[in-house]
């Protein structure tokens, strides 16, 4: 389900991403969650992130805006869901918290 929505979120890669790409490291910085980066627009999420939750577990994947449209539909990311902007900002005012997320994989 989607447990929280945020606008201009703050992004923390998981330790997954630091191990594939250690050069992450230096585009972080310490933040009130962990090392990460301030939302805004030169975010890797965008401008909006759509929280998803199994139970009472964070699965740690979101469905969130991409500064490069071009990796949609690419196996590019840590398993996120990526949109335009223009079309996560559109989700975003559609879809309330607790709504059921159904995903297919190819």
């Amino acid at each position: 389900v989607i447990h929280d929505k945020q606008a201009w979120p703050d992004w923390y890669p998981p330790k997954e991403m630091f191990l594939r790409q250690p050069e992450l490291r230096k585009q972080m910085t310490e933040l009130r969650s962990g090392i990460g980066m301030k939302g805004g627009p030169g975010n890797p999420l965008g401008a909006r992130a759509l929280y998803l939750w199994q139970g009472n577990k964070d699965t740690l994947f979101r469905i969130h805006g991409t500064l490069e449209p071009s990796t949609i539909g690419k196996n590019v990311s840590s398993g996120c869901i990526r949109m335009i902007n223009q079309d996560v900002m559109d989700l975003y005012e559609r879809v309330p918290v607790n709504t059921p997320v159904i995903v297919l994989s190819a």
